[in-house]
């Protein structure tokens, strides 16, 4: 599922290990409801998913990632002193499958840059010459809608692996 309540990502939390990261996506909430949920389910990090200032970050008590959904090739260069999740914009909220341009990151350090947006164990390769941070993916490993397909789950990390 894409939305579980706080209480059921708590659960998942307390049966992984401590030095596994805990990360929460949100989508439209306040800061004060980020902190109440991070504090909570004891995240490590808080993904930033709706358009938010540098001061309101920096009012999450937790680590805050800012996700930017890019029209353009400008849309990429906001947050450029953070680290930051890059995906294409579409009116709904992650995981759609489109990919973003790669020409846009020419030019652009994208060391604190990680990649969202119809990336697949297929086309991974095609990400290595920017060096990103990080590779990001959610509808590329799925068998459908909300399901991962564990073998492509598998492919995938052993080629992000590679990167």
């Amino acid at each position: 599922p894409r939305y579980i309540k706080p209480a059921e990502a708590k659960k998942i939390i307390e049966k992984i290990p401590p030095f596994i990261g805990r990360v929460g996506l949100f989508v439209n909430e306040g800061v004060d409801t980020i902190d109440t949920i991070s504090n909570y389910c004891d995240l490590t990090l808080c993904q930033i998913h709706f358009d938010v200032d540098e001061e309101a970050l920096d009012m999450i008590g937790s680590k805050a990632m800012p996700v930017i959904r890019a029209r353009e090739a400008k849309d990429i260069l906001q947050y450029q002193d953070r680290y930051r999740l890059i995906d294409v914009y579409c009116e709904e909220y992650g995981g759609s499958g489109k990919r973003l341009n790669l020409e846009w990151f020419n030019g652009v350090d994208c060391s604190k840059i990680i990649l969202a947006g119809g990336l697949t164990p297929e086309n991974l390769e095609e990400v290595k010459a920017y060096n990103f941070y990080a590779v990001d993916v959610s509808s590329g490993v799925e068998r459908m809608k909300g399901k991962k397909d564990h073998n492509k789950v598998a492919k995938f990390i052993k080629n992000a692996k590679s990167l």
